[in-house]
Parts: structure tokens; sequence; C-alpha cells
């Protein structure tokens, strides 16, 4: 009996590593809003390292974080490098291009909880008296982070966060 269940749980554990395979190697998330703003007045609250982080979600989860700019203030170079709580994690935020008032890219090091790099972009497309914002990041997905998206959905954890910073970002733009 004893080995009957030993050989089952054996099989489980083949299967979930086998399906953990299967799945991509790479990962999206995006979300978007409508922010009733000009473009070039949200882009200043994006391309700005200073001004991003005064509505960024990740840093709202740890207000003891500790981190340091370097590079210029803003657009290409901009670099914020930080070290917070569990939720937040150790790692670098660096802005690879910047186009006045359409886009931000940046690319994101993670060091811990787990090691990775990520490329994130913030695109502004204007509509009339308002901006549409995307909030986009990927990156590739290795075998663990694979393994970990069988039992936890990363695309709404992940996603959850953007909204959250995307409503703070809609409030600085147009309350602030």
């Amino acid at each position: 009996m004893l080995r009957k269940i030993s050989l089952a749980i054996a099989l489980l554990l083949a299967a979930v590593l086998l399906l953990a395979a299967t799945r991509p190697d790479s990962f999206a998330v995006q979300r978007s809003t409508s922010i009733r703003a000009p473009a070039d007045k949200v882009y200043a609250l994006i391309h700005d390292m200073h001004r991003f982080n005064t509505w960024n979600p990740y840093l709202q989860k740890d207000p003891n974080v500790k981190g340091s700019y370097s590079g210029p203030a803003a657009g290409h170079g901009a670099r914020y490098v930080f070290e917070g709580n569990r939720d937040v994690g150790k790692g670098s935020l660096e802005i690879t291009e910047a186009q006045a008032p359409a886009r931000v890219a940046m690319r994101l090091r993670m060091l811990e909880p787990f090691a990775g790099e990520n490329d994130v972009a913030f695109t502004l497309v204007p509509r009339g008296d308002s901006t549409e914002v995307t909030w986009a990041m990927h990156g590739a997905s290795p075998y663990l982070a694979r393994l970990a998206g069988l039992f936890f959905d990363m695309d709404h954890m992940i996603g959850r966060d953007f909204e959250t910073g995307l409503q703070s970002l809609k409030s600085k733009a147009e309350n602030g």
C-alpha cells in the first residue's frame, strides 16, 4: 500500500513538472486606463524618476524602502536602485527610452526575491481631452516561474499592481 501511494505521488509530481515545462518561456502583462489630462502632463509624471516614484505602487508597499537615484533626473539613463521588504524586493529601474510625450521604456532588474530582467513600457495616446495610458511589462519566464505559474496567476498579481499604479497616476495627473 505504501509503495502504491509513493508511486502515485511520484507520478503526480512528474506530471506537474512536465506540465510546467510546456508553459511559455516568456510572459507579458498589460493594463490601460484613460486619464483626463494632456499627454505631456502625464508623460512628465512617468519620465522623471522622482515624480514616477510619487505614484509607483511598489513603493507604496514599503514606506521604508531604501532607494537612490543616479544619472539624469529624467529621461534616458535616469535610474533608481531600491531595496525593500519582500513585497518590493531589491533591484533597479532604468529609463532606456523616452519619446515625449508618447512613450517611456524602462529596464527592471530584480536581484531579490527572484533574479530577473524585464522590459517595461508606458505608451501614451491622446484621445480628445484625455490620454490613454498603457503600462506593459514582458520578459523571460524561467522554469521556476513557469512552475509557480501553475499555482499563482502572475497576470492577475502583477496586473493588480499595475491597476493600482495607473489609478494613482490618474489621480496625480487629474488633481495634481
